[in-house]
């Protein structure tokens, strides 16, 4: 069985078929995915279709392009339906210094208030870090211990920086980008990596795989990123696919069933 650790069915793209999606999934071995919000609309829905779906969990909370929107109204509402059952996490909340949808003051304000939220609900975090590495690793440190821990999304930060997440207590997961030819960086970082430590995801609709680059994405190709992975470390997709689900599974909970 595998895990998609970071999955947005949201997404019109996948959300208009999503039964198909999940079909797909299913015939690739994949067993559950978190679903995961990014402002307060995909938020909702990502519950509504985690709500009756027993491979989805849910995982709710502002990315940093919405931060601007973030008021006093969102964050009640978000922790109230941060209380329903299949929500397992909180995010994708972060920092993004490559687009600046959000001015970066805002972004760091808004980012640490949701990580006192996630606190305080007892639900791991799952960080978005794009172009902010020592921004984000700031914060966190600011805001440690995670008792619930956390998971840094698709990792795009340097091999040297995977020891000071998981020194926070953070997994670090890899998604479509590791199996590019000129991914250098998250292939060296995937080398840092204790085994169990090691999560798996699709990002989907974006970031397909390849021989997939470019063509929107959807959770059964995970299965490609762990057969990367496997061949990265040395070590056959089997195992990969066992430590990788057995750690999703510890992070997020999914042993509690629906």
């Amino acid at each position: 069985m595998l895990v998609d650790t970071h999955a947005h069915l949201s997404d019109p793209r996948l959300a208009t078929d999503l039964d198909f999606w999940l079909q797909e999934a299913r015939a690739a071995g994949v067993g559950y995915i978190v679903n995961v919000g990014a402002d307060w609309e995909s938020s909702r829905l990502v519950v509504q279709q985690a709500a009756n779906r027993k491979e989805l969990v849910a995982a709710v909370g502002v990315h940093p392009h919405e931060a601007k929107h973030w008021n006093t109204q969102m964050e009640a509402d978000l922790i109230a339906l941060a209380q329903h059952p299949k929500v397992r996490a909180y995010g994708e909340i972060g920092l993004d210094y490559y687009y600046d949808h959000s001015p970066r003051a805002i972004q760091k304000e808004v980012f640490a208030a949701q990580l006192r939220i996630a606190k305080e609900l007892n639900l791991p975090v799952i960080v978005h870090d794009r172009d902010a590495h020592g921004d984000v690793l700031a914060v966190l440190e600011q805001h440690a211990p995670f008792k619930a821990g956390g998971v840094m999304h698709c990792y795009s930060g340097s091999p040297e920086l995977v020891a000071h997440f998981l020194a926070l207590g953070f997994y670090i997961s890899f998604a479509g980008p590791i199996t590019f030819r000129n991914a250098k960086k998250p292939a060296l970082a995937a080398l840092q990596v204790p085994a169990e430590r090691l999560v798996v995801e699709t990002d989907c609709p974006y970031l397909s795989p390849e021989p997939h680059r470019g063509k929107v994405n959807h959770p059964a190709r995970v299965a490609l990123v762990v057969q990367r992975l496997a061949e990265l470390r040395g070590v056959n997709y089997e195992t990969m696919a066992q430590q990788t689900t057995a750690n999703a599974m510890r992070l997020f909970g999914l042993e509690r069933g629906d």
